[in-house]
């Protein structure tokens, strides 16, 4: 095998590269370390989409059964969801596809190098490196890789500096995440990711509920399709608030919770609950985690955790 650069040292070695398999996360990957050189040389594709992506992304890479792509690669990426992924490496183990010194890498944020040990106690190099990106399947991914934070984690310093250098040289910033903390790590960035995805989804349908009907002259129309008004109206709001989140901590928050205006937050969960139970138990559950936070009196506490419930 040979060595790879650190930072401020010389280039990586080019490596010839294995996707398991090419899901969103795989082929972006793949495509993220050709574009720096590396040889996508085999990639595992079952789904009909999973093979489009193969052909359409990585156009010059071997469709290959994955023992064969595992026989195949200095760098194996191995980018199957974490449920799958223990079976995948107790496979590999067993079959001894994988050649000793072989680069092996999950991309599992919940997994830290421990689910990789049958196969480091056969040689190989493991390392769990774990973009903290969401990934739609298309072009940009790629894109968005080079300017995203990677969990990297790793058995040894010679892994990490492995890591390292191949998040490095995509654009990406690693980020060392230990053993015992990847479970947290994953926790937080589902817990950021996927919850924001849900109560924007859930503002959106309240927002249309309050808009339709009510539009001006030569306005769009306000319906159940993606990209209207009601996403208009939000999106700088909702913009604004994360960047000051981000920057400003808990000192952004505002609104009636921030406020102590128990009246407002009252109407709110009645209205909401005219639009949909559920909605509005998920706009109580937040508020309620909003005023922990915010220090509010009790008085507030005691409506959101249900004594004052309508």
């Amino acid at each position: 095998m040979t060595s790879f650069g650190i930072t401020n040292g010389p280039a990586p070695a080019r490596l010839t590269v294995g996707i398991v398999s090419a899901g969103r996360v795989g082929t972006a990957v793949g495509a993220a370390l050709e574009r720096v050189g590396h040889v996508v040389g085999a990639v595992s594709a079952v789904s009909d989409r999973s093979l489009h992506r193969a052909r359409t992304r990585l156009p010059d890479s071997e469709i290959l059964p994955v023992p064969d792509v595992a026989a195949r690669s200095e760098l194996l990426v191995l980018a199957v969801p974490d449920t799958e992924l223990p079976g995948l490496v107790r496979g590999l183990a067993e079959t001894r596809a994988v050649s000793p010194r072989t680069i092996v890498v999950h991309t599992s944020g919940a997994n830290g190098v421990d689910v990789l040990a049958p196969l480091a106690e056969q040689g190989v190099v493991p390392l769990a490196i774990h973009p903290a990106m969401t990934f739609s399947g298309q072009d940009e991914d790629t894109a968005r890789l080079s300017s995203c934070c990677f969990g990297v984690t790793a058995a040894d310093e010679i892994g990490y500096a492995v890591a390292q250098s191949l998040v490095l040289e995509i654009g990406g910033e690693p980020v060392r995440v230990a053993e015992d903390k990847r479970a947290l790590y994953h926790a937080a960035l589902a817990h950021g990711s996927n919850h924001l995805v849900t109560l924007v989804v859930d503002a959106v349908a309240a927002l249309r509920e309050a808009l339709a009907g009510d539009e001006l002259l030569g306005q769009q129309l306000v319906d159940g399709d993606p990209g209207g008004v009601a996403e208009r109206v939000l999106a700088p709001l909702l913009s604004a608030a994360l960047d000051n989140a981000l920057r400003r901590g808990p000192a952004a928050l505002t609104g009636p919770v921030a406020r102590g205006d128990v009246a407002a937050v009252a109407k709110h969960l009645e209205v909401l609950a005219k639009v949909d139970p559920a909605l509005a138990e998920g706009y109580r559950a937040l508020s309620l985690r909003t005023a922990q936070q915010s220090g509010a009196r009790k008085d507030m506490i005691e409506m959101l955790e249900g004594t004052g419930r309508q």
